[in-house]
């Protein structure tokens, strides 16, 4: 008896699965499109409905969606923002960005190695022209 009691609070406790929402591809929704457009009569569409596990709604809004276009109605749209075309003042702006970051890098290695040069004569006792005097 009271094994029977465990088990029935047990399986009280038991929690199903979430399913998650359903997402259909695209030539999914063809085919059931095509094989709704096919049936001759109402009890057709009915078992073919519950056959797939689908709403009436599903076809009205597939329908809908294959209307305004095959590929577009039926492929699913990306969420966000639109991407804006890039301006071409912008890609020029930022190439010329790039190519100031590449000079100033260079710049700073020259100018490193000028230094690394002048303490190098300075330790060998080797004495530089005077860049004031050459021009």
């Amino acid at each position: 008896m009271e094994k029977e009691a465990n088990d029935f609070s047990t399986k009280s406790r038991e929690t199903l699965e979430k399913s998650g929402r359903r997402n259909f591809t695209a030539k999914y929704k063809r085919d059931v499109l095509i094989e709704v457009d096919a049936c001759r009569e109402s009890e057709d569409i009915s078992a073919l409905l519950r056959r797939e596990g689908l709403y009436a709604s599903h076809l009205a809004t597939w329908r809908r969606q294959r209307e305004a276009g095959e590929i577009d109605g039926l492929t699913p749209r990306r969420r966000g923002p639109k991407p804006r075309p890039r301006d071409e003042r912008d890609q020029k702006i930022q190439s010329l960005e790039g190519e100031i970051a590449k000079l100033r890098s260079r710049a700073e290695k020259a100018e490193l190695l000028v230094a690394l040069q002048k303490k190098a004569s300075e330790i060998l006792g080797i004495a530089l022209p005077d860049p004031d005097r050459i021009s």
